[in-house]
């Protein structure tokens, strides 16, 4: 017998609706890193996309850049730091 209350049915669609979120931000981790390739062999031009994809792109390479930069701050192993 299952149980089909209300709070049981909103419990699922919260957690597939979860899933589905990871989802697709893993499949547009997947689309960034296919857009990149595609341009550095020359298949596209980083100007074919259109100017709100260059724009959504540029945004976060910026934002991927000044991560890895900061993370870069954080002392590693060995390097004595306080962290």
């Amino acid at each position: 017998m299952t149980d089909d209350s209300p709070d049981t049915l909103a419990s699922i669609d919260a957690a597939h609706a979860e899933l589905l979120s990871q989802s697709d931000t893993a499949i547009a981790r997947v689309l960034e890193d296919l857009v990149d390739v595609l341009i550095t062999r020359g298949v596209i031009q980083f100007t074919d996309l259109p100017e709100a994809a260059q724009a959504k792109l540029l945004t976060r390479r910026q934002t991927r850049a000044r991560l890895k930069d900061s993370l870069q701050l954080l002392p590693g192993d060995g390097e004595g730091g306080l962290l």
